[in-house]
């Protein structure tokens, strides 16, 4: 549940917050709690509010994906903020633990997602195809422990699962990620890929904004990549 330990940015007219892993940001069909509905009720609470909350949901991340997620307090604040998303003037930066190690270490990926809405799968291809939209990161990889190697990857474009579609499709899939070809499951049922930072220019003061995410807690992997990245680790 949403507490005011998530928050890692907050104003009047935006928030921001480090997701967990397995927390829907909005609600679905499922018809279970959303981080969405949770933080409504919480600053509700918090501001002993007499009527209905504003919050505009800027951007998505995957269910078992963690970390920084950008929401607007105000209709204004959202409005900019939606068309800083769709003219790219919006930074996010992702950290993700591969079981392979890229090669070349960095570099440019671009593919074409297909995506499957029956299975919720997305598929990278090398070359145009009918419905498939272009997908576009650059990455480089930060460090490495015995067995699996972390990689930053900028997003260029916003696909459905496009950083786990194309790490997979260069046979570097996530750690404890199934659907993309890891080998085993991570024991909370998520997947070792955390949205790190975004960067982004306020929309109503016009200044710079940039917000890191801390880690998921407890994980001695990610606390070993984000105490010191560049020394083995047997793990």
């Amino acid at each position: 549940m949403f507490s005011s330990d998530d928050i890692l940015y907050e104003d009047n007219h935006l928030l921001v917050v480090n997701k967990r892993c397995g927390d829907l940001v909005q609600p679905d069909p499922s018809g279970q709690s959303a981080l969405e509905d949770q933080i409504k009720a919480y600053i509700k609470r918090r501001d002993a509010k007499p009527g209905e909350v504003f919050l505009g949901v800027v951007h998505r991340i995957d269910r078992p994906v963690s970390g920084a997620v950008l929401f607007a307090k105000t209709s204004k604040a959202l409005v900019r903020l939606n068309e800083m998303i769709r003219s790219g003037e919006i930074r996010k930066t992702y950290w993700a633990v591969t079981e392979q190690r890229p090669d070349p270490l960095e570099g440019e990926l671009r593919h074409w997602v297909l995506r499957d809405g029956r299975t919720n799968r997305s598929r990278a291809c090398d070359a145009p195809k009918p419905e498939a939209k272009e997908a576009r990161l650059r990455y480089r990889t930060l460090g490495a422990s015995t067995n699996y190697t972390l990689v930053e990857v900028e997003l260029l474009t916003g696909r459905h699962h496009q950083i786990r579609a194309q790490l997979s499709k260069i046979g570097c899939p996530i750690k404890g990620d199934l659907k993309y070809g890891a080998r085993r499951s991570n024991p909370d049922g998520g997947i070792s890929l955390h949205s790190r930072a975004i960067e982004f220019t306020h929309p109503v003061r016009r200044e710079p904004v940039r917000i890191t995410a801390p880690v998921p807690a407890g994980d001695n992997l990610w606390a070993f990549f984000a105490r010191n990245a560049s020394e083995p680790c047997a793990c």
